[in-house]
């Protein structure tokens, strides 16, 4: 039997630098070699999906008495519920891209949805393909590669959208967690845009932001998007652009002073939300105000 290479790390320093190795971020990822032949998988205290990466690979997966067999393909995902051992038996070695989820994330996103305590019970599974889990994996890698220039937010709100994903393709219906009509009340949506006004230049989380309303996290997202019309996230983004804008604008700041003030992770990250969310670029704001 074979040992999984030394390629199952710790969560990345990127998303523990703001919150301590107290706290693990709702979800991380991270690419690993898969060897061939016969292996059990390391147990995790999170929920794993494994993202198949690369060329076919006939493989046998097993999971207490569930087994079973067949090609994974590039895209294809397996799932491995927390503290559980999966068997593995590739016919060659593989890639794979995996994203851990934290379980109490999914116990309160099936709460929200109404699916209860025993609803937020993952199942093992294999050879699933879902394009939502999927643009999810890409979105997380990509954040990964550049160093997660989106920030916690970003990623909390990308572990959210998996959590409710996955617990909708396990429950076979998609359940809303907020009433219609239902939306954040004035008052608690008031606290929470003056938080983030006063904190722009933080690495914000979306925990942070729902507790600042009262809210769980899975109630809180929802309730926010009916009450501002867009999700947290863009929201967030949107802001730290305005912030930016009007720096530039009054001038006597370096590129590098305005972004971090404005919560970029550096100026070309914060040219490039200038540019998707105005059309222009700092260049161009600054030299307007000329």
């Amino acid at each position: 039997m074979t040992d999984r290479p030394s390629c199952y790390p710790g969560p990345p320093a990127a998303l523990l630098s703001s919150v301590g190795q107290e706290r693990l971020p709702l979800l991380d990822v991270l690419t690993s070699p898969v060897p061939s032949g016969l292996f059990d998988s390391p147990r995790d205290d999170r929920h794993v999906l494994c993202l198949h990466l690369g060329d076919p690979v006939p493989v046998t997966y097993r999971a207490g008495n569930y087994e079973r067999r067949g090609m994974r393909i590039h895209g294809q995902f397996c799932v491995v519920p927390a503290r559980a051992s999966t068997r593995w038996t590739l016919s060659g070695p593989a890639r794979s891209l995996l994203l851990r989820l934290t379980p109490s994330l999914l116990l309160d996103t099936a709460d929200a949805m109404g699916l209860g305590s025993r609803g937020a019970e993952l199942a093992p599974s294999i050879h699933v393909r879902d394009p939502q889990i999927e643009r999810i994996g890409w979105m997380m890698q990509a954040e990964d590669h550049d160093a997660y220039p989106g920030g916690r937010l970003f990623a909390d709100s990308l572990a959210a959208a998996l959590a409710a994903r996955l617990l909708a393709l396990q429950s076979r219906h998609a359940a809303s967690s907020a009433r219609a009509g239902r939306a954040l009340p004035a008052w608690r949506l008031r606290h929470v845009i003056e938080y983030i006004e006063a904190h722009l230049d933080e690495d914000l989380t979306l925990v942070e932001l729902a507790s600042v309303a009262g809210f769980s996290l899975s109630h809180f997202k929802p309730l926010f998007k009916l009450a501002v019309g867009m999700p947290v996230h863009r929201f967030v983004l949107e802001r730290r652009v305005e912030r930016a804008r009007t720096r530039l604008l009054e001038g006597g700041r370096s590129l590098m002073e305005i972004a971090l003030e404005a919560g970029f992770a550096h100026p070309s990250h914060m040219a490039r939300c200038m540019r998707r969310v105005l059309g222009l670029s700092p260049r161009q704001i600054a030299d307007s105000s000329r």
